[in-house]
């Protein structure tokens, strides 16, 4: 009987951001509607409601296709994930029109100035978050779906 271990673990990656979408929109939601603060909502959450569970799944799947080749750890394979989604969001978010870059940090909907020295703590903050999400998180899913 083939098992399609590949289709669990593309369910298995798509499980953990799909449930953070929901604490991501509901604080876009929030802000916008409550604190009126000027946050154009289809255009900001299209990239992680459209991409991110997906290239989790993918990167999931790219997981278990790797184990029987390489050993790495599901935590270190994780923490990988953020040098690949980054460029892609830079790219989606310039290309969009909603991010532009200056000599002072990144222009976030041409009201908000990220500087870089915030850029590069979030960034570090991202890969110990990723880490942790895949180490624990995907793990116990890749577990209970018996691909672990």
């Amino acid at each position: 009987m083939n098992t399609h271990p590949y289709l669990r673990a593309y369910m298995a990656g798509v499980t953990v951001p799909s449930m953070m979408l929901l604490v991501v929109l509901t604080g876009f939601v929030v802000a916008r509607y409550v604190f009126q603060i000027p946050i154009p909502i289809e255009r900001a959450i299209i990239f992680p409601m459209a991409l991110v569970p997906n290239i989790f799944g993918l990167w999931n799947i790219f997981f278990v296709w790797l184990r029987s080749r390489r050993h790495l750890p599901i935590g270190f394979h994780g923490a990988i994930l953020p040098f690949l989604l980054a460029p892609i969001g830079f790219v989606l978010a310039t290309g969009s029109g909603f991010l532009t870059t200056t000599s002072a940090g990144l222009v976030w909907f041409h009201e908000l100035i990220v500087p870089y020295a915030f850029l590069a703590s979030g960034f570090c903050v991202a890969l110990i978050a990723y880490y942790l999400v895949w180490k624990y998180l995907v793990g116990f899913f890749n577990e209970v779906l018996g691909i672990a």
